[in-house]
């Protein structure tokens, strides 16, 4: 079954607010999409007669599995995509979500089987975020925050959670990606500070707002 734009931003946004809530509202779902509740209603409608969404009207819904599978399936595809441009078209961390954003809504299956060959099946973006596989089953990671990491403990960058394009800038500032290794050396405990140590650079500070983004594997 083919679906719109639309229809597909929304099953993805209804997708990410049920990850930190277990059923969504319309208001929640509005604020997201940024539009009317009115809106949100009509489109909840056309998803409900699709059976992508369990949804009455004035009460809080959730996607049904058929809902999942296809939210999985967009999720997949835009990590793929953002995966590609980085590896293989030399895009930065930071350039690559609006792109994704257009792309993830070709509707091949052929092509993504393909482009997921193409790079050696990988399972996490560029972001660190897990990479759903054609089953849409995901890979998993113990991470801890940089801010509880031990001091001295070598660790490796793994994910980031804060992925907007100030924040991802200012990692590239500091040449911290994904893979990168470094360790904390100092813990300031006047503004929650931390400083870094990385191999092949002087140690360096971050604020907490910047370190609690940060999650490393050991």
């Amino acid at each position: 079954m083919n679906f719109s734009i639309s229809e597909e931003n929304y099953i993805k946004t209804i997708y990410h607010l049920q990850a930190t809530h277990e059923r969504v509202n319309t208001t929640m779902l509005a604020g997201k999409i940024r539009t009317k509740a009115a809106s949100v209603t009509d489109m909840l409608k056309k998803l409900q007669k699709k059976k992508l969404v369990d949804y009455e009207p004035y009460k809080s819904f959730v996607l049904t599995d058929e809902g999942l599978k296809v939210a999985l399936s967009i999720i997949r595809k835009h990590r793929l995509w953002e995966f590609f441009l980085v590896s293989k078209l030399n895009f930065n961390w930071n350039e690559v979500h609006d792109i994704a954003e257009e792309l993830e809504h070709i509707n091949s299956p052929e092509l993504i089987t393909r482009l997921d060959a193409f790079l050696d099946f990988p399972s996490f973006d560029p972001h660190g975020d897990p990479i759903p596989n054609s089953k849409g089953k995901m890979a998993t990671l113990k991470r801890i925050n940089l801010l509880e990491l031990p001091l001295k403990q070598n660790a490796t960058v793994s994910y980031i959670q804060d992925q907007s394009a100030a924040m991802l800038d200012l990692l590239k500032h500091h040449k911290i990606s994904i893979g990168s290794k470094m360790k904390t050396v100092r813990k300031f405990d006047f503004d929650g500070s931390v400083e870094i140590k990385m191999s092949d650079s002087p140690a360096f500070v971050l604020s907490q707002l910047v370190a609690k983004n940060i999650y490393c594997v050991l």
